[in-house]
């Protein structure tokens, strides 16, 4: 199961230790000189303590500037297409998906991963979008020729449900705050 911790947005970058495969960087408070700096010492950490992968959000610029392995792309970002092309060759693309077109449109554009959401009621903000559920989860997982990660409410005790509704892992901000923290 792929593990994804997401940054609260707090500016921290303590996670040496952290039991995941991905930290993704969602830090839009930052400037960009905070978040590259942020960036590149989750890089160092992670190299050197957890073996996680850094991707950032929506920064391609700063990820690879920082040597992240990876960006994570908001819902009708640049095209993953776009990133091939400048990008070193194991750059890890991730794209946030809402619905089964979102899932489709992620593919046809090279993305690596699809983060669908929510699967659940957040926990770490208002939702704002319809829950998908776990039968939508199945049924766009099986479709899916791309891994899927679910994203939103997963905790420790759903997780499970989303990696048997065909999810090749879990996200979440919440889930692994509170492990870690």
């Amino acid at each position: 199961m792929i593990r994804t911790l997401i940054t609260d947005g707090s500016g921290r970058s303590d996670f040496a230790g952290a039991d995941v495969d991905f930290i993704q960087v969602r830090e839009p408070g930052l400037t960009v000189r905070e978040l590259s700096n942020c960036v590149r010492g989750l890089v160092t950490d992670s190299v050197r303590n957890s073996g996680a992968r850094v991707l950032v959000n929506d920064r391609t610029d700063v990820a690879i500037a920082c040597g992240a392995a990876g960006v994570h792309l908001r819902n009708g970002s640049v095209s993953p297409k776009l990133i091939r092309s400048v990008a070193p060759p194991e750059f890890v693309i991730t794209v946030a998906c809402h619905d089964a077109d979102g899932v489709l449109r992620a593919e046809g554009e090279g993305s690596d991963y699809a983060v669908l959401a929510p699967a659940f009621a957040p926990l770490s903000k208002p939702q704002s979008r319809a829950t998908l559920g776990i039968e939508a989860l199945r049924t766009i997982a099986s479709r899916a020729k791309i891994p899927i990660i679910a994203l939103g409410g997963v905790t420790a005790e759903n997780a499970s449900l989303c990696i048997d509704a065909g999810a090749a892992g879990v996200a979440g901000i919440s889930m692994f705050q509170i492990r870690v923290g």
